[in-house]
């Protein structure tokens, strides 16, 4: 999904919930072993704090008719991978008419039918040639296009190679020897204000993103140490809120925005929530990942160089954090969710640092995903607050507010 583009921008406010009711699916996905870049665990092992029983894609949508029993939540980033394969928005698949009425979205179109059979194609040459391990997805051939390209392009066969996606940048066979895992973190910790305390703290800027045509509404972010976090957007139509009360999670929006107003988190999805709810307080980040590893090649971000190490959530999520070789501050962090068509990729930029009770805390971050884009930008940050336990709690469905007369 290119965003920025005109196809993808007239649709941008409803791309991710758009994207879970679409139908492209196939029925021997979950039999997949995991992907390069994934180990078994972070496919098949739960995450230890899932406590909440998902909703599945068949209990919520219609016309699911083989993508079933996964949880809503893989389901909208499956649908978000095709978006990302294609370069097509939810209108292209589901047709001009399901913009505006949700029950549209489980009417078959001529690229859904398409979309199974190139699917199932998928799969059957995966089980075949490679063992069943998922060597090749939709993107592998399409790579952001509709049609895959079957003629060598000589413009691009003489020309510069286009820039490495820092994203990408992989550990080689012969590791970088320098520096250490822990001399990146224990440089970021001091960065970041070594052995100073913050406990909590409340803060309020803007939001600005898909379900806001990208204009900048109020929003509001909790955070209480060592892993509670909310962040809570005023939209027109009613708050939309991320919750992560130290062991659950939710995403809760107004029903223009999606008929699913509240949904649980698991899985992957929900070491995510907690991953960045424990980063709100980064003085024992070494302990919040396992496995570290270092030892990636010399790599740059906006003209910075930047010093990467990889660690694993207990589920088996991979993690990339990415800091300024200068600074030692956290400017990037990249996770894998694994879904039932390939491992979708989370992007959070942090910038704009600035201390609060002596720790220095990222004032703008912008998360990139495979069916949205937000960025929050914080104007005021009170340090050390009492936020009443009301804030983590499960978030009601969303309701539009009562405009004054």
């Amino acid at each position: 999904m290119k965003f920025g583009t005109v196809r993808v921008s007239r649709c941008a406010m409803k791309v991710a919930s758009v994207l879970m009711l679409c139908a492209l699916c196939f029925s021997q996905a979950r039999g997949q072993t995991s992907s390069p870049g994934t180990t078994p665990s972070q496919s098949a092992a739960p995450p230890a704090n899932t406590a909440q029983k998902p909703l599945m894609s068949e209990d919520a949508f219609k016309n699911i008719q083989v993508l079933r029993g996964i949880p809503v939540k893989e389901f909208m980033e499956t649908m978000g991978f095709f978006a990302a394969s294609l370069s097509l928005n939810c209108t292209d698949c589901h047709g001009e008419d399901s913009a505006g009425d949700w029950s549209k979205y489980a009417t078959d179109t001529r690229l859904k039918e398409m979309a199974r059979r190139m699917i199932v194609m998928v799969n059957v040459i995966n089980k075949g040639d490679f063992g069943g391990s998922r060597a090749v997805t939709c993107y592998t051939c399409h790579r952001g296009a509709e049609i895959p390209k079957v003629t060598p392009s000589l413009a691009e066969q003489y020309s510069a190679p286009p820039p490495e996606d820092p994203d990408e940048v992989e550990i080689l066979e012969t590791p970088e020897t320098s520096p250490t895992v822990d001399q990146i973190l224990d440089k970021y910790i001091q960065a970041v204000g070594g052995g100073a305390k913050l406990a909590s703290f409340s803060g309020k800027g803007t939001y600005g993103g898909y379900d806001t045509d990208f204009q900048e509404v109020p929003v509001d972010v909790f955070a209480k140490a060592p892993d509670e976090r909310a962040v809570i957007v005023h939209l027109e139509n009613g708050d939309s809120s991320s919750i992560y009360d130290g062991r659950n999670a939710w995403l809760a929006a107004p029903e223009t925005l999606t008929p699913v107003p509240v949904l649980p988190l698991v899985g992957a999805d929900l070491e995510g929530a907690q991953l960045d709810a424990e980063l709100s307080f980064p003085g024992a980040i070494k302990q919040k990942l396992m496995s570290w590893r270092a030892g990636f090649p010399p790599t740059t971000i906006a003209d910075h160089m930047v010093e990467i190490v990889e660690g694993r959530t207990p589920g088996g999520m991979r993690v990339k954090l990415y800091f300024d070789k200068d600074s030692g501050l956290l400017v990037r962090q990249v996770r894998y969710t694994n879904t039932a068509v390939g491992v979708t990729p989370t992007h959070i930029e942090y910038s704009d640092y600035r201390p609060v009770a002596g720790v220095k805390i990222p004032f703008r971050w912008t998360v990139t995903w495979v069916d949205g884009q937000s960025t929050i930008k914080l104007t005021d940050v009170q340090p050390n607050v009492t936020v009443p336990a009301a804030k983590f709690a499960q978030p009601a469905p969303p309701t539009a507010p009562t405009k004054k007369p």
